[in-house]
């Protein structure tokens, strides 16, 4: 059994043994153990060799050699470490959330032409209400959103620059883009070099939702 200072010496040495490959000078240790004199240090050195924790290299200044280590105490004052979160589990849990019919990915075209329910990994939605809207076209290929895909989104009516957000347009037709501002104008962005940029008037776009998801099925 050590002494608190006899183990906290045999650790500073083998650390800095372990780190540099030189065994720490007496002034080293002794300011290391907040000793008042390096006579105290020696008194350690010879407790630890006693105990056959350390041995002294013939014929080397100052060289030490760790020949055992005792059991790292732990310390009581210290706050307990926190238990480590488990790893996630997969979400299997399917939500039904409204299916709008269709949105154009390229020429507006009209949205919410029906409400049926569409089942949904939970995984794929975050907070909030969400709906669902078949994708018509192919305006939005570069973002990876393809012809055919059920695009997820979540119900809001404010967006920021560069989401991909449900305009609706004067109304009554609806599309999916990318949303900026262009000064006074709102500019709706597609994704496909092969459209322009569409430009309204701010009264004339109602942001409908922001893209959450995308659901694609394989037949």
């Amino acid at each position: 059994m050590l002494t608190r200072k006899q183990h906290e010496l045999v650790c500073f040495i083998n650390d800095r043994l372990a780190e540099t490959g030189v065994s720490p000078s007496f002034e080293e240790m002794k300011e290391a153990l907040d000793l008042k004199s390096k006579s105290g240090v020696h008194r350690l050195i010879s407790a630890l060799e006693e105990r056959q924790f350390i041995r002294r290299l013939p014929n080397r200044a100052r060289a030490l050699e760790v020949l055992r280590m005792p059991e790292r105490p732990v310390d009581k004052k210290a706050a307990p470490k926190p238990a480590k979160a488990a790893p996630p589990q997969p979400a299997n849990d399917v939500v039904e959330i409204p299916l709008h019919g269709r949105i154009a990915a390229g020429v507006p075209i009209e949205a919410f032409e029906g409400s049926t329910m569409l089942p949904v990994p939970a995984a794929l939605l975050g907070q909030g209400e969400h709906y669902a809207l078949e994708v018509a076209g192919d305006s939005m290929v570069e973002a990876g959103i393809l012809d055919g895909d059920y695009a997820l989104i979540k119900r809001q009516e404010t967006a920021r620059d560069g989401e991909i957000v449900v305009a609706l347009i004067d109304g009554v037709e609806a599309t999916l883009k990318y949303f900026r501002r262009e000064g006074a104008m709102v500019r709706l962005d597609p994704a496909n070099r092969a459209y322009d940029p569409q430009r309204y008037a701010p009264t004339q776009v109602q942001v409908q939702g922001r893209l959450s998801g995308i659901l694609r099925t394989y037949n």
